[in-house]
């Protein structure tokens, strides 16, 4: 079998493998959903992620120590997970060969040409390892674990598990019972999309230019036992080497062997056997560590420490928290959470009720792509019953907790059920409070017993300040004397006459007043003489603002479309005029 062949088949199974460990990485029924698999076993081959991790949070997650299998591979072979184990490696490669394959020789030759930018991936590495750095307090605040943003091994996870598998999921081919929709994927969508076309116009551009952990392997390659050679006296300068070079390592020149990604096309392609994979040195000359200029080191390691406080910013901290910023059950204190979290998604797919989605910036950008519960999404909300997110957290973010502590059961009844977040009640959008009508759902959705919510009737007391005159009673009623009461006070709600115990009122004298010991109560309820035509446009509007959101209608277009109902509903305003004959004149 030819070496090549060997390597693609390699990169067939492990892609394979790859979206095998995505598809099973899902709750349900069928026997090879979430049944012990190793799902998260790539990402803990990935060694920038454990040393990022131990940077900024001075421990390593034993999952991660998988690293070291790599790191070793690479010291023996060189850089071969980059070329024959990286799924996103593949998909650069494929799209990249995609490319060339209708250029002429001359073209394909330029495009895999070494160019200095490639150092650009150096400078990202050195920059993500500064900012992740745990530096003592009095010095400057922690440090903020990003290298997720870029790492590929992360964002290929996150990109098939937040667009290419939800896409699945609609079309009917997807592992999961009901479609996915995640808020935000347009970004991860974006870029992923980006990386993957720019190889089009130079193959494995990320690879090349952007990747960290091929930055970092590159340099461990530095070392390494094995390498690719080429001897000045069987090459004849064809430039068929250079045509297939992945990693545009200039094998017709001095061989940059931090840039090799092993992917020995240069062996299949040397008709003059001039370029072998050996343990000797390249007899033309080898290049062993990147061009590096001092100056964008240091300025990278600078920028890299003073990130972490600017990445903060409307982040976690003092008046700047969001408190409507929930995590998943299991997940760290924020500083911790954010020190550990590689935004990967893999508790976002495991989540049988969709509702864990990417953030924002509701935890500055500092918090970008971590996971968020978003019940306004998902179909049933964080179910009562379920641990699945924290046992597939690839760096313990979000820690595994036992079915019991998470019900507060056995070893865990003292401390109750676990607690992610604490209801609050808007009194404006409150059915019960706003418009005086029964409404149950809260306390009917309610998980725990007993209620943790519940509902009563309230009632607020009226202080006049005066006595108010009785005028007498009709049906059950008391009528008040109108000079009693303050001008556009009282012209809402019921109102109910509380008498304190032992008290009587006798209603047969129309000039009897209420003593100090009577009270008017106002129970809160719909305005009687609210106008029909406003309650019907604010229930309509809500009504169809619900309805566009369950159709997944960008919030954008949403407010675009209320904004000019409003507009159109001020002209018609402004366009309404009496009849002349039904004008008078005022006295």
């Amino acid at each position: 079998m030819r070496i090549v062949t060997a390597r693609r088949a390699s990169q067939v199974f492990f892609f394979l493998l790859f979206v095998w460990f995505c598809v099973v990485a899902t709750l349900g029924e069928r026997p090879w959903q979430l049944r012990g698999w190793p799902v998260n076993w790539l990402l803990e081959l990935d060694p920038l992620t454990g040393i990022a991790t131990l940077l900024s949070t001075r421990t390593l997650y034993a999952g991660l120590l998988w690293g070291l299998a790599t790191i070793t591979l690479t010291v023996l072979l060189g850089r071969v997970f980059c070329g024959w184990i990286c799924p996103f490696g593949a998909m650069h490669q494929a799209i990249g060969y995609l490319g060339r394959r209708s250029r002429k020789l001359p073209a394909q030759v330029e495009m895999n040409r070494f160019r200095p930018a490639q150092a650009i991936k150096y400078y990202i590495l050195v920059f993500f390892l500064a900012a992740s750095v745990l530096l003592p307090r009095e010095w400057i605040s922690s440090g903020s674990l990003q290298i997720g943003l870029l790492d590929p091994l992360p964002l290929v996870h996150r990109s098939v598990n937040l667009i290419l598998l939800p896409l699945a999921d609609r079309l009917g081919m997807g592992p999961a019972p009901l479609p996915r929709f995640y808020e935000g994927a347009g970004l991860i969508a974006a870029v992923f999309l980006a990386a993957l076309f720019l190889n089009l116009w130079i193959p494995r551009f990320y690879c090349r230019f952007v990747c960290p952990l091929g930055a970092l392997l590159g340099i461990l390659s530095r070392w390494a036992l094995w390498r690719v050679g080429r001897t000045e006296e069987g090459c004849t300068g064809c430039g068929l080497c250079e045509r297939s070079c992945e990693g545009a390592c200039a094998p017709t020149e001095t061989i940059r062997i931090s840039e090799c990604v092993m992917c020995l096309n240069c062996l299949d392609e040397c008709r003059h056997d001039a370029i072998g994979y050996r343990t000797r040195p390249s007899t033309a000359g080898e290049a062993l560590l990147p061009d590096l200029a001092r100056r964008g080191f240091v300025v990278s390691a600078v920028s890299g420490l003073l990130a972490a406080p600017a990445l903060r910013l409307g982040g976690i901290s003092g008046p700047n928290w969001n408190a409507g910023l929930i995590r998943p059950p299991g997940a760290l204190a924020e500083e911790d959470f954010l020190a550990r979290c590689i935004k990967c998604g893999q508790c976002m797919r495991v989540c049988p009720t969709n509702v864990i989605h990417p953030a924002g910036l509701e935890a500055g950008i500092e918090g970008l792509w971590t996971p968020r519960l978003n019940f306004r999404v998902g179909t049933s909300g964080c179910q009562h019953t379920c641990i699945a997110c924290g046992h597939l957290c690839p760096t313990a973010a979000i820690r595994p907790i036992s079915l019991d502590e998470r019900m507060g059961r056995s070893g865990f009844a003292g401390l109750g059920p676990l607690r992610i977040g604490a209801a609050f009640v808007d009194r404006g959008r409150c059915l019960p409070w706003a418009m005086d009508k029964p409404c149950i759902v809260c306390q009917e959705n309610c998980p725990v017993s007993p209620k943790a919510i519940f509902t009563r009737e309230v009632f607020n007391t009226v202080r006049t300040n005066v006595p108010l005159a009785l005028k007498g009673a009709d049906r059950g009623r008391l009528l008040l004397a109108a000079d009693a009461l303050d001008t556009g006070r009282f012209g809402t709600g019921d109102y109910h006459a509380l008498l304190e115990a032992g008290l009587r009122l006798d209603l047969s004298d129309e000039s009897s007043e209420w003593s100090p010991r009577l009270g008017l109560s106002h129970r809160l309820s719909p305005r009687a003489d609210r106008p029909f035509v406003s309650i019907s446009c604010g229930g309509f509007a809500d009504w169809g603002f619900g309805a566009l959101r369950d159709a997944r209608v960008p919030l954008g277009a949403i407010f675009g479309i209320f904004s000019g109902a409003a507009i159109l509903s001020v002209v018609l305003v402004l366009l309404v005029r009496p009849r002349p004959e039904l004008l008078r004149e005022a006295p």
